[in-house]
Formats: C-alpha cells, structure tokens, sequence
C-alpha cells in the first residue's frame, strides 16, 4: 500500500494546495460484522469518502476469543480501530477526526457551518441511546417491527428535526447534511439503515435524505457486504414476526 495516494479526487478541489496530497502509510481498517456494527460502518464511510486506500480487517462479534482478537489491535477491545503505520486509533469519531486531518474537507469549510456540523457529530456519538438499543442496526433485516417508547419516539422525532433544519439550511449547497459530503453524514448514516430496517417514515426532508443515503455507491457497497455475511448476534435480531 506505500506509495497509493490518501486524498480522494471526490474531496480535494484542484484549485487547492496539494503538497500533502501524497501520503506514504500502511493503513488498515479494522471492523465488526458489516451487518450489526453501525460504529465500524461510521469510520469506514469517512475514509470511502475521502477517498484514503485502506484495507480491512474484519472480526465477527460475540463469538469464541473475538474479545481478545480484538485487544490484539487495540487495548479499549473495540471497533472500529484504524492503524496507520504503527499507530493505532480506536473510537469512530477519533478515526473521523484523524482523517480529517489529511482531508479537511471532510468538515465543511465556513467555522460557523463546521461548528454546527462537530454538534450534529457530537450529539449523535454521546447519544441517542434509546433508539440504538431499541433499533438495532440490521442491514439485512427488513420489515422489522419494535414497540416505540416515549424516548424512543423523542430521539427519532428529535432526528428528523435535525435533519429537516440542515436541509433547509444547507440544502442548496448539495444533497447531504451540509451540501457535500462530511462526517456527519457518516454518522447519520447507520440512522438512516434502522430507519428502513424498522419501519420508521416522516417528513419528506427525512424521506428525500435517507434516499440520498442509501443510493450512495459507498453505502451500496458496504450493505452488499453486510447481506453476504452469514454471522447472526441473536441481541440484535429484534422485531421479526
């Protein structure tokens, strides 16, 4: 891998400086199950997206010594963990950020945009955790039906109102969250494939956005990935008939 490049075309404009545009690492991406880890599914869309050559370490979850497979890569015995020459980083906002260092364009540009942009990040990595635990992410699962608790109700609700004022913000700059593509919405991203998974329709924003989500050749590619595998984690398998 010494040698390819790190910035992606789809990020680094032509008229910007390109001194750091070549990047010599051995980079490796280590993930979950495709199907069931929205974390890994995060960092891995913010280095599609930034176009970094990478390769991928997969480590099915909740089956025998996968615990301390994991710690042979990183000692918080998590994913996703990207190792880049001999430094290993763990959490998906940390791999986000790290990236972002190489491809500043994974954060939009103005510092006001940008500063509400980390705060969609910040609120979607510290919370929401009703809605996570009740929605499990399943990208093969469809047609799935849970019983929607108040706070259940209150993280989705509170969802597409961001969504929805982003889009009125931000909507004639692009498609996504804030125009092109950032962080954010890779960390949107698995919200979105529960949505589908469970069921879960709104306001035409949420509609017009989560089709913008799924139609994305990175995210195509990643649920191709999920539906082939055969590992099932009995938790996350919730709301079939």
């Amino acid at each position: 891998m010494a040698g390819k490049r790190l910035y992606g075309r789809r990020l680094v404009k032509q008229s910007e400086p390109r001194s750091a545009d070549i990047l010599m690492a051995d980079v490796t991406l280590v993930i979950g199950n495709r199907n069931y880890s929205s974390w890994s599914l995060r960092a891995w869309l913010v280095l599609k997206h930034a176009g970094f050559e990478f390769e991928t370490i997969r480590v099915p979850l909740f089956v025998d010594g996968y615990a301390q497979e994991l710690l042979r890569y990183s000692p918080a015995g998590k994913v996703p963990v990207l190792i880049d020459g001999g430094v290993a980083i763990w959490d998906s906002l940390a791999v986000a950020e790290y990236a972002a260092e190489r491809v500043p364009l994974l954060w939009p540009q103005e510092r006001a945009v940008r500063a509400v942009a980390r705060s969609l990040v910040a609120e979607m990595h510290a919370g929401f955790a009703a809605l996570r635990n009740a929605m499990p992410m399943n990208i093969r699962a469809s047609g799935r039906h849970v019983a929607v608790a108040a706070e259940v109700a209150a993280d989705i609700t509170r969802i597409q109102d961001l969504i929805a004022q982003c889009r009125a913000t931000y909507g004639k700059r692009g498609e996504w969250l804030f125009g092109d593509y950032t962080i954010a919405d890779a960390m949107y991203a698995p919200i979105i494939s529960r949505f589908q998974t469970y069921g879960i329709r709104g306001s035409t924003a949420l509609t017009d956005y989560s089709s913008v989500v799924i139609a994305d050749p990175a995210m195509q590619e990643w649920s191709a990935a999920a539906r082939a595998e055969s590992e099932t984690i009995a938790l996350a398998e919730v709301g079939a008939e």
